[in-house]
Formats: structure tokens, sequence, C-alpha cells
């Protein structure tokens, strides 16, 4: 079976490149089509892949500011060439579901969120930095990328949702129904401990929708120790309201990573997420987590057991669950094993089934 593999943009790593790697490790001889890539800022194991970019690669500051460019993603995936491949997988938060494919091909779509920009503007505008000449023009820009991202949905043959919120979106958004099969996450290399430290913790993008500054500011009115790992450029934003007990890691080996959700005596996950790998991360190292009951967490954490929501984004009801989770009683054993429904195991074993029936219900089509 001749696969190609479709991906938004290649300049950052997250929770789609995640799921990318393991689509990667599924159909490994698939070439991965994408927007632009820039390999310093990537994983060295992609340098061994075959990457297709598109026109925007030569575009000038693109891998560095992306966002700049946005009206010309649609026409970035609509000229790729696909015609040779039986099986397109598109991963996407982005526009890269919008390739065009063959009458034959199946193109199943791995929806991470349909684009926010398109879909929850005035949500998104609330947590970025837009000027306001940007404000004035965007509702005219988004506007049309809405009507083509309708369009574009009507190409993918299938949708998988990375969480019931998303598959909601895309009945709303699309008036399509989607199967929901969660993102993976490699448990088994979390190894819990019994030396469990005072520190709370963040790891995360320091970007405005994660919401790190609502931890920072439970924290800084708890005066409990809060431990920031990762980078973005919020971080100087963040630092200047951090209090005393606030330290902030920057981006760390992966074995430090996981070291710290082990020993950390809760991760605080502040935003609403999609769906949110750090709180299984954190589970799978025998760890509670506090988190805002909104998003992908309300599937992840089970309230009362492996974690404690907080209903109200202020640095108050997010105070007020630390102190009910120190109040909780926590069985590591059960959250490991929670964690372990999300394994990339599970992932793999689901994704090949669906991707079995969508080439199912495709070839009835194709012989007649």
């Amino acid at each position: 079976m001749r696969v190609a593999i479709v991906h938004d943009w290649l300049n950052q790593t997250g929770g789609a490149e995640s799921v990318l790697d393991v689509l990667h490790d599924l159909y490994p001889e698939a070439p991965v089509y994408t927007s632009m890539y820039d390999p310093t800022l990537m994983h060295p194991k992609y340098r061994q892949w075959d990457i297709r970019t598109s026109f925007m690669q030569w575009l000038p500051g693109v891998t560095r500011h992306h966002q700049l460019y946005l009206p010309l993603y649609p026409l970035a995936f609509e000229r790729f060439d696909l015609s040779g491949y039986e099986l397109v997988i598109s991963n996407s938060s982005g526009f890269c579901h919008g390739v065009i494919t063959r009458p034959e091909t199946v193109h199943l779509n791995y929806c991470l969120t349909p684009p926010r920009y398109c879909w929850m503007l005035p949500q998104y505008l609330e947590r970025e930095r837009v000027g306001r000449l940007g404000r004035a023009m965007l509702p005219f820009l988004v506007s049309a990328l809405r009507l083509w991202d309708a369009v574009a949905s009507s190409r993918v043959d299938a949708f998988i949702a990375i969480s019931r919120a998303i598959a909601a979106r895309i009945r709303k958004f699309y008036r399509r129904e989607a199967e929901v099969i969660y993102p993976p996450v490699e448990t088994r290399r979390f190894q819990p401990t019994r030396e469990v430290g005072e520190f709370y913790l963040v790891v995360s993008r320091l970007i405005p929708y994660k919401r790190v500054d609502l931890a920072i500011r439970a924290f800084n009115l708890l005066r409990k120790p809060l431990w920031i790992v990762g980078s973005g450029r919020d971080r100087a934003a963040l630092e200047r309201i951090a209090g005393p007990t606030i330290r902030f890691l920057g981006r760390l080996p992966d074995e430090q990573v996981n070291r710290l959700f082990a020993e950390c005596r809760a991760l605080v996950f502040p935003g609403e997420e999609d769906f949110g790998i750090t709180p299984v991360e954190a589970q799978a190292a025998g760890r509670p987590v506090v988190a805002y009951a909104a998003g992908g967490a309300l599937e992840t954490v089970l309230d009362g057991q492996t974690g404690v929501f907080f209903h109200q984004p202020t640095a108050e009801a997010l105070a007020d669950a630390v102190l009910r989770l120190e109040q909780l009683p926590f069985e590591p054993e059960h959250a490991i094993r929670w964690a372990q429904t999300f394994d990339t195991t599970v992932f793999r074993e689901r994704f090949t089934q669906a991707v079995a029936r969508a080439r199912a219900t495709a070839e009835p089509a194709r012989v007649g």
C-alpha cells in the first residue's frame, strides 16, 4: 500500500509531533508532506525521513514566524501532487487536511482540532498579543479561510478526533461524525518513585493559551513551590509576575522531565487543551493532576481519584483545588493503571483498525 503522511508544519515540537512520530513508525516508508521544515528546530531523527515541503519553505522567516503567512497555507497544501498514493493520512490542527486526492485514494484525517483561528477567533484573540490593525483585519481574512476550511473538510473520507471535545467541534463546524482515538502516550517510560518532593510542576510551552500565568498567580497566593519546565515567547512576562517560590527551569532533556514527573507533589494543568498529554504522563509516573475542568482533561483525569478539577479560570479557584488535593487519599497504582489505557500500543492498534475500516468502506466505491 502506497501511503503519504501530511502534517501542517515542522518548526516546533509538541503533541502534534508526538502523533506524527508514531504515524511514521506505523508507515516508515511514507513520505511526509508539510508546508515548511526547519531541521534545526526539530529532533535529529527527522533528518533521516523523506520530508517534502511546499513553496512556503523558501519564504523569508517562515519557520520562525509562520503565523504571518496564514493566507498561503491553503494554496500550499492544495498544490501537493498526491496522485500516486492509495492512502493519505493528514495530521492536522491547521490546513493540511485540505490536500486534494484522487477519487480512489482514501484520505483519513487525524484531527487535533479544527483551526481555532477560523472557528473560535474571539477565544483565540483573548490570549494572543495582536495589535489593533491585526484585530481589525483578521475577521475579514478569517471569514475567507473559514469558507475554505468548510469546503476542505468535505475532501476527507473519514475523521478521527483526539477527544470527545474535538469530535463535538467536528460535528458542529464540519457537520461530520468522527471516531475518537486518543493520542499515543509512551506511558512505560515513566518510573514512579517513593521519593516525592514538595514542589508542584508545570510542563508546557510558555505561550498565552496554556494559562501558565494562572498557575503562577495561584502559587503566589499559596506561597508553595512551583517548578516550570518549558520555553516560549511568554517567559519574560511570566517571570515578571512570578513570586519567590516559582522556578523556571527552561527546556530540559526528556530523562530529567520524566524524573520531575515522578518526584513532583502534583502536575498543574491550568489551561483548556484539546487533549493534553502531560496529565497522562504525570499519572503514568504515579502522580496526581490539578486540572482546569474543560477540554481533554475531562477525559484524562478522574476527579477525586487521580486528581482534582477547578471549574473557574481564576487563581483563587486553582489555589483552592491544590488545597483540596492535599487532603485527597491518593493511590499511585490507580493513576498508573488509568494512564496505561492511553498507551501508544492502544493507539497503534486502534488506528490500524480505523485505516482498515476506511479502506474497506472505500473498496465498494472503487469497484463500482
